[in-house]
């Protein structure tokens, strides 16, 4: 196993492949689920800022979209177990003789997802933009149908092209799960800055382990406010023992307390709201944000029907987060 500076195990293997088996081979051992935790709270935000800004069908860009994960579950209803057989099962195909099994081509399980974006009429009325630096994880997305537009930039290195700062225009959503701390306030402003005047609405899911404090000062200079729920999500198991030790390590000096939470071995996540100074009734009552986070009914787990109303719900994986019953509290690190 390789590690990056934080002691994070290194999985830039999966995101480069011509689709996304690997990906969610490799994501189902460490029981990777914040793209499920975080679908209800997404599905509540696209449709406030329907209903509130009066826009029938919001843009969303999600950053470090990767094969489209995010857009497939808000867009068509499915979950990541049904993704994860999706990709790990179902995709074996009878080979020669008995017992045998062929893998799917690559143009094949393409093929497959483009009749499931086709015979799903999105539940929600959503547009999703993916920003990513994995071309091949873009053109999967693109299509198969889970993302309407796709941005391979490094806005980390580069400012945005002029096609660039096009594909960003009109963005009423910002979204991510997981990439802050690798992208960092230097994407999410240059990003707001193509935009001219445009303030979207952000909701960021960062991992407890990489302070979310230079992203904060850095969109308050641009206008934003910024609320922290106070529940966490669980994200992953830690891919080993070394693993752990390392990212514990790496806690313990930012004065981070990992007690029950990294420390039992899963690492755990925390959801930023920002929205544009000025917006009614933002920033919320800590009351109001202890209502808004709250998590929903419980969702079954396997894809939904395309034709049944949706709430948003939680998903139903062992991996669920604890029901939150504390207070919430405006932005702030976690403690140094």
């Amino acid at each position: 196993m390789r590690f990056d500076a934080t002691g994070k195990v290194t999985l830039d293997h999966i995101y480069n492949q011509p689709d996304p088996r690997a990906y969610f081979r490799e994501l189902r051992k460490l029981d990777y689920c914040v793209p499920q935790q975080a679908k209800p709270y997404f599905a509540k935000l696209v449709e406030e800022y329907r209903d509130t800004r009066q826009v029938a069908v919001p843009k969303v860009l999600d950053i470090g979209c990767s094969y489209g994960i995010n857009a497939a579950l808000l867009k068509y209803d499915v979950t990541m177990d049904a993704l994860y057989a999706r990709y790990c099962d179902e995709h074996l195909a009878p080979g020669a003789g008995p017992g045998h099994h062929a893998e799917e081509t690559p143009e094949a399980l393409l093929a497959r997802d483009r009749r499931l974006a086709r015979s799903h009429r999105p539940v929600r009325p959503v547009r999703f933009t993916g920003l990513d630096t994995s071309s091949s994880a873009l053109s999967y997305a693109l299509e198969a149908g889970f993302l309407d537009d796709a941005v391979h930039a490094d806005l980390e290195k580069d400012e945005p092209s002029p096609r660039q700062r096009e594909q960003f225009a009109g963005t009423d959503l910002v979204i991510s799960t997981g990439c802050i701390g690798y992208v960092t306030e230097r994407t999410l402003t240059r990003i707001v800055r193509s935009m001219g005047d445009r303030r979207p609405w952000m909701a960021h899911f960062v991992l407890r382990m990489f302070p979310f404090g230079p992203v904060e000062r850095a969109l308050e200079e641009l206008g934003y406010s910024t609320v922290r729920a106070d529940d966490v999500f669980r994200q992953r198991r830690f891919a080993s023992p070394q693993e752990q030790a390392q990212v514990l390590e790496t806690m313990k000096e930012a004065g981070v307390d990992a007690d029950g939470l990294e420390a039992d071995g899963w690492l755990h996540a925390r959801l930023y709201l920002s929205r544009p100074n000025g917006t009614a009734g933002w920033p919320w009552s800590p009351e109001r944000l202890a209502r808004e986070t709250a998590p929903p009914p419980v969702e079954p787990s396997g894809p939904a029907a395309p034709s049944v109303p949706v709430r948003p719900s939680a998903p139903a994986t062992p991996s669920a987060p604890a029901t939150p019953s504390v207070p919430v509290t405006p932005s702030v690190d976690e403690p140094k």
